[in-house]
């Protein structure tokens, strides 16, 4: 394929990722599924060539810009607070699913090893950050649940790799258990320092970055940045861009202008939208390749079928037997546990949630030429990704059934009102240290008005069924910014003022438009 045939790829990749997602949203369908069906249709389309996947491009370059972008949108703080069942979900379930999925694996597919069927097992294993996103940007799932699952999508990457190269070890010659041990206490050592030092290096230097345009540039690189050195140096790259993207979150209104985070958080929202759904659909895309693989395989159309079926039960069972012992540890076991512990119908729901997706598929393709039914494998897991993804269509139903409890959407306006009413209130006092008696006393006055104004209807009870006095401050705001917007456009039409003063005015517009359209929706506006 010439340079030109691969951009005109890359921009039909693009363009059909935006036009299924934008279909399914306004048809109330799944993104992700619509996608892969498209995929997996247009795979067996004729003159369209083969998909394969290479794990490298997709471990080294799609990957950590992935999970970079997840990362900072989670709070560090969330994640210290349930640390406890995300370790227990990240880490020991992985392990818990390489042991038994990994048996079951060598019992069951014809011709496969032990070591294989562990390393097949370490392949199925992790839960898929992008599917987890996807879906929980879906649902009004209970915040506690979200976070959980998020975080177990983004650490349990780094635990599965470990296991896969340990067992791709053992397939290939002989396997020192200590030595497993090691190389994981390494990967995750190697993974949290180096995430620790970029995301408090790159934050710091972020600070002497005034440029917006600057700022964000080495934000698109700082994935890259974390994760290849601590892959050189047999650690985490996972960890390392997971820790780093957690730690710039948290120190970006310390280190960044307001321009600069506004900008940053555009172009990731769209990287991420482009990246998690053209996902999908490049996993629909490699279903011609593999199937192709799985019937040269030798076993018979009855055979693939039960395998097929018995291994998304297995795995399925085997993440509910785990999650329902944590259930009975949390709930049992000591204080500090027990003030932590889920209910039954929130680990019924977290078993749900076992959705899987690129990872998996790309690290199935790690496994050894050799390997033993290897092709065979390979089509195993894509039937696990789309069958989890299909799976993770009843979660909304079994959320309703269950009656775990929405957002309380009261509760956080009502916080966030007061943390603003704190904040103004902060605003005003350092008005008065900063004032003399050169500033002209308009300018002060209004200033004073606005905080006032806005603190007196954050303070100001809503009469029921009546609109909030900071919507309907937003409301007429808004409506007066098209007007403006709207008259600045006309005399542009008219050559009245020069484009440079157009552009100003209209970039100050904007600016203002951002301000009271999160005012607006904090007001509980839609």
């Amino acid at each position: 394929m010439d340079s030109v045939q691969t951009i005109i790829w890359i921009v039909s990749f693009v363009l059909v990722t935006v036009a299924v997602t934008g279909l399914s949203r306004r048809v109330g369908w799944s993104a992700p599924i619509s996608l892969v069906v498209v995929g997996a249709i247009v795979s067996f389309l004729p003159g369209i060539p083969p998909v394969t996947i290479e794990p490298d491009l997709v471990l080294y370059g799609l990957l950590p810009p992935l999970l970079f972008a997840a990362a900072i949108r989670t709070s560090i703080v969330d994640v210290r607070a349930r640390g406890d069942s995300i370790l227990a979900l990240s880490v020991f379930l992985v392990v818990f699913t390489v042991v038994v999925v990994g048996f079951f694996t060598w019992l069951v597919v014809p011709a496969v090893t032990l070591a294989t069927g562990f390393a097949f097992a370490a392949v199925v294993a992790p839960t898929d950050a992008v599917a987890v996103t996807a879906l929980a940007g879906r649902l009004r799932l209970p915040r506690r649940l979200v976070t959980v699952l998020e975080g177990e999508s983004l650490f349990n990457d780094a635990t599965a790799l470990v296991a896969l190269s340990a067992a791709i070890t053992a397939i290939v010659g002989t396997l020192n258990p200590w030595s497993v041990a090691g190389d994981f206490v390494l990967a995750v050592a190697v993974g949290l320092a180096f995430g620790l030092v970029v995301g408090w290096g790159l934050s710091s230097l972020r600070r002497s970055l005034k440029a917006p345009v600057l700022d964000t540039s080495l934000s698109l690189i700082t994935p890259f940045v974390a994760f290849i050195p601590a892959q050189l140096l047999r650690g985490s790259g996972v960890l390392a861009v997971v820790v780093a993207g957690l730690v710039i979150a948290q120190r970006s209104p310390l280190v960044q202008t307001a321009e600069a985070r506004i900008a940053e958080s555009l172009n990731w929202r769209t990287i991420r939208f482009l990246l998690e759904n053209s996902v999908f659909l490049f996993i629909g895309l490699n279903l011609s390749g593999i199937l192709h693989g799985a019937v040269e395989s030798g076993l018979e159309p009855w055979q693939v079928v039960l395998i097929c079926l018995g291994m998304l039960l297995f795995l399925t069972l085997a993440r509910f037997a785990w999650i329902f012992l944590t259930t009975l540890i949390f709930r049992f076991g000591p204080d500090r546990l027990r003030q932590r512990r889920w209910s039954w119908a929130t680990s019924v729901a977290v078993g749900f949630a076992g959705m899987r997706g690129v990872v998996t598929l790309a690290a199935v393709f790690l496994l050894p030429a050799h390997t033993p039914q290897r092709a065979f494998l390979q089509f195993l897991a894509f039937v696990i990704v789309v069958g989890t993804l299909v799976q993770g269509l009843a979660l909304p139903w079994v959320v309703r059934r269950l009656g775990l409890p929405p957002p309380n959407g009261a509760q956080e306006l009502v916080e966030a009102q007061m943390l603003m009413a704190e904040a103004r209130a902060a605003g005003v006092v350092q008005l008065d240290a900063e004032i003399d008696e050169t500033d002209d006393a308009s300018v002060v006055e209004r200033l004073r008005a606005d905080a006032a104004l806005l603190g007196e209807t954050m303070a100001r009870p809503t009469e029921e069924g009546a609109e909030p006095a900071q919507a309907v401050y937003s409301r007429l705001r808004l409506a007066m910014i098209v007007a403006e917007r709207r008259a600045v456009l006309a005399a542009r039409t008219e050559g009245r003022y020069q484009e440079r003063a157009v552009r100003a005015i209209l970039a100050s517009i904007d600016a203002e438009e951002i301000a009271v359209r999160a005012l607006w929706r904090r007001s509980g506006g839609t």
